[in-house]
């Protein structure tokens, strides 16, 4: 059997997912090219990946742009004893390119892959071990393997330094542990590829682990209200889909559902909203005007823009604020968003603090959220220490009523969210906008 290339990242397509793997060499055109958020991850991973190679001053690049090119001078370059980046090795249907190959004398070599998450994962064990593999196919003998990933705990104090903002872990016990396995499963894997049939793979708990499968059409068959949809149902809605359960309706009574679940469950029988009239009026009751609605929208980049910043750190650029003075007052509107130009949280606290009165509640939508970011911008900017604690003080969470079901509609599909409750409630939704999520506003910012 002639084998296909098999790189890394098809090799942990195919750890996941046979049928994906299948699609990848197969029907590519049912594979979806990425969103701008995935991009966007992308394009991060890169920037990471050019920065930790400074943690190598000596260092070669060897573009990735020519394959053959890269092959050929990977092998060149493996006599200067010197660290190579990006070096390719493609060996019997093998092929891996390496982040970072560092010689540690006596011929030996160390591998260092670098990630942009903030800890080592199991899929990153799996990512190495074919690395190692196909750098022992093509000669080479490997000493160790690492990981270099973000240290979320390191503070922007001036230039990047990498030094710090990288953690190194040695995972080579790891790698080791199952590295035997590499090459069976690739043998599996090339007879998938080379299979005239793509292969039967129900849905499960593989769509999305350790990644979200960009292949959507194998849930297309999914009719409306399916058991998937039930409210944190995780791998329980897998069990009752693979015994004929379909439904949020049809669950047998024998099957234990909390008390949510079941009022999703008598929802979607009678086709009418649960509505606990006296915990909501109760919420009401409890709420002190004026009232401030309050949202804001951050972004979070893994390599720290603004001093005092950590990667990743939610950082606040535009906030949208409605005050109702009293019951049944027409609203007022403020609004607040960074030009991009400079550290935007100054001008956000000083601008909501402007508009903020010393009294009433502030109504906000999932309150871990604000509150957390506040607290961060209080800690940040200490002039600003105790009103942030007053303010998070008169936060109510509009979230609570929905997330306990004092008001659930079938139509929710089993979430509280509020891309669910809005159009439910108002018949408005944010299907249609330029930016409809809030992802989609940090990538715009």
């Amino acid at each position: 059997m002639k084998r296909r290339l098999l790189s890394k990242s098809k090799y942990l397509n195919g750890l996941q997912c046979h049928r994906y793997l299948w699609l990848l060499f197969n029907d590519k055109d049912k594979v979806p090219q990425p969103d701008a958020s995935t991009q966007h991850v992308f394009d991060e991973g890169h920037r990471i990946g050019e920065l930790a190679k400074r943690l190598f001053p000596d260092g070669i690049d060897i573009s990735s742009e020519d394959f053959i090119g890269n092959l050929n001078k990977t092998k060149e370059l493996l006599s200067v004893n010197r660290p190579l980046f990006e070096p390719g090795f493609y060996v019997d249907g093998y092929f891996a390119r390496l982040d970072i190959l560092n010689p540690v004398g006596d011929g030996t070599w160390d591998i260092y892959e670098v990630k942009g998450s903030t800890t080592v994962k199991d899929v990153n064990i799996h990512d190495v071990s074919f690395q190692r593999h196909c750098a022992q196919k093509a000669g080479l003998s490997i000493r160790k393997c690492h990981i270099v990933h973000i240290n979320n705990q390191y503070v922007k104090n001036g230039d990047i330094d990498p030094q710090e903002l990288f953690a190194v872990e040695d995972i080579t016990e790891q790698v080791d542990e199952i590295a035997g396995g590499v090459e069976g499963r690739s043998e599996e894997m090339w007879e998938i590829i080379a299979s005239p049939t793509c292969p039967d793979i129900g849905i499960g708990p593989h769509c999305s682990d350790p990644y979200d499968c960009p292949v959507t059409w194998c849930r297309e068959c999914l009719p409306e209200h399916n058991i998937f949809n039930l409210h944190r149902g995780g791998n329980k809605c897998f069990d009752m889909f693979n015994q004929g359960i379909f439904f949020v309706k049809d669950i047998p009574a024998d099957i234990k559902l909390s008390a949510i679940q079941q009022i999703q469950k008598t929802c979607e029988i009678d086709e009418q909203p649960h509505i606990d009239k006296e915990a909501i009026q109760e919420f009401i009751d409890s709420l002190q005007y004026p009232l401030y609605y309050l949202d804001f929208e951050t972004f979070n980049p893994a390599i720290p823009i603004y001093e005092g910043t950590r990667p990743y750190q939610k950082v606040p650029f535009q906030f949208s604020l409605h005050i109702v003075s009293s019951l049944g007052a027409e609203p007022e509107y403020y609004g607040f968003l960074g030009d991009g130009t400079e550290d935007t949280r100054p001008a956000f606290l000083a601008e909501l603090k402007g508009v903020l009165g010393g009294r009433g509640n502030i109504v906000v939508y999932n309150q871990s959220f604000e509150k957390g970011v506040l607290a961060e911008l209080g800690e940040a900017f200490p002039d600003y220490a105790v009103w942030v604690r007053e303010i998070c003080a008169r936060v109510v969470d509009l979230y609570a009523p929905f997330r306990s079901f004092s008001y659930y509609h079938p139509k929710q599909q089993g979430s509280a969210s509020i891309k669910k409750v809005l159009p439910v409630l108002t018949g408005k939704g944010y299907t249609g906008l330029n930016i409809s999520k809030g992802d989609d506003a940090s990538l715009a910012f």
